[in-house]
């Protein structure tokens, strides 16, 4: 009888956790991820990656976006889909700055690195 109320109670624990992780809301909010948001800096291909690289304006209006919710911004750039495409987070992280935004989270921690 004591086996199975343990695995009654494992059961009822992962369907509980399984519940809980549906519905709460990560670094980007409840209805997105890291990597999806990650698809949307495609207009800042090159310069998150390049230093150099010009800065183009629908970069600068998806990194506004992003750069809103440093969490998210943080979490973007460290994720997975951000790596696969090589996107150097050091590097990415000067874009809120040099989209000349007044408003960017400058001081914000994300790893190693700070937002410029």
């Amino acid at each position: 009888m004591e086996g199975k109320f343990k695995m009654v109670l494992i059961v009822g624990v992962l369907a509980f956790v399984s519940i809980a992780k549906v519905n709460c809301a990560g670094e980007c909010g409840k209805n997105t991820s890291p990597d999806q948001e990650a698809f949307k800096l495609a207009p800042c291909a090159n310069a998150v990656q390049d230093a150099n690289a010009p800065v183009s304006q629908d970069c600068c209006a998806q990194a506004t976006k992003l750069a809103a919710n440093p969490a998210c911004l943080c979490a973007v750039l460290m994720s997975n889909m951000a790596k696969m495409s090589g996107v150097k987070p050091q590097i990415a992280l000067t874009v809120p700055k040099r989209c000349n935004m007044a408003d960017r989270p400058a001081g914000y921690k994300c790893g190693p690195y700070t937002v410029p």
